[in-house]
């Protein structure tokens, strides 16, 4: 019986030492003899003991990296402070373990010297509103040598840029004078508008007079004693300014004034309306 149950605690111990189980998300990679053999996939798998090892098992799911704040100097030589976070995968477990030792040092330096080497080609200016097209540039360079490593670098994003005090209120400066220059040229558009409109809107007005007084001739009085009116009210305004200038005008020449502009318009509408003679 004795012989029986040793055989039956070493095929069990067999069993088990064979017997590899890999949880979903992961991947091993089994040496034989010290060589390259085979990968592990999620579930459960059996290897030969004593020949075949197991030297490695990670995740080939999204991981990061928080790259530290750097010190950065740019195209115009000001100084930034730059700190960004880093996602990569295991893309092929062989080459994460046999093409590159510290597999994470390695990424930190890379991602760290690129990031400084693309903000060196562009200004302050530049780096603040271009954050995008850095992210990309930065992520096609790391890709093209982490392939080698069996490495997919997913997004690099650049958290912070912090330039100096000084260059951080210039810049603040610029842009209150950035908006208020805005706000001068959205206000002198409106007075623009609102004069052509109020321009239209005189010159409407008297074509309707000028009209009324050709219709009707008695009117003319009347006319005559709005305008009146519209001077003696404009007079009384400019005498309560402080600061006005005001000028007499005759207001009998009025009268004269009116009719010179029905002329003129009525001369004017008979043009258009006979176009031969002209």
């Amino acid at each position: 019986m004795e012989p029986i149950i040793a055989i039956v605690l070493a095929l069990m111990g067999y069993g088990f030492a064979s017997t590899k189980i890999i949880n979903e998300g992961n991947a091993a990679l089994v040496e034989r003899l010290g060589r390259r053999h085979r990968t592990l996939k999620p579930g459960l798998n059996f290897i030969v003991p004593l020949v075949d090892q197991v030297v490695m098992e990670d995740t080939t799911r999204e991981q990061y990296i928080d790259i530290k704040p750097q010190n950065v100097i740019t195209k115009d030589n000001i100084y930034l402070e730059v700190d960004a976070v880093l996602f990569w995968r295991i893309k092929d477990i062989e080459k994460s373990f046999y093409a590159i030792e510290d597999l994470q040092g390695s990424l930190n330096q890379l991602a760290t010297t690129t990031l400084r080497e693309v903000i060196a080609q562009n200004t302050v200016e530049e780096t603040n509103v271009s954050r995008a097209e850095m992210d990309k540039a930065i992520l096609d360079q790391l890709n093209h040598i982490t392939a080698d490593w069996g490495v997919d670098i997913t997004r690099l994003d650049i958290q912070r840029i912090t330039p100096p005090e000084s260059v951080r209120k210039s810049m603040e400066e610029e842009r209150a004078a950035e908006i208020k220059k805005r706000a001068l040229i959205t206000e002198a558009e409106a007075e623009r508008q609102a004069a052509i409109k109020k321009a239209e809107g005189t010159m409407t007005s008297m074509q309707i007079i000028a009209e009324g007084l050709r219709s009707n001739p008695e009117s003319k009085e009347i006319l005559r004693y709005l305008v009146a009116q519209d001077y003696i009210n404009a007079s009384y305004k400019l005498g309560e300014s402080t600061n006005a200038k005001v000028v007499f005008v005759d207001p009998g020449k009025t009268g004269e004034l009116m009719k010179e502009m029905i002329a003129e318009s009525a001369n004017t509408e008979g043009n258009s309306r006979n176009p031969e003679h002209s």
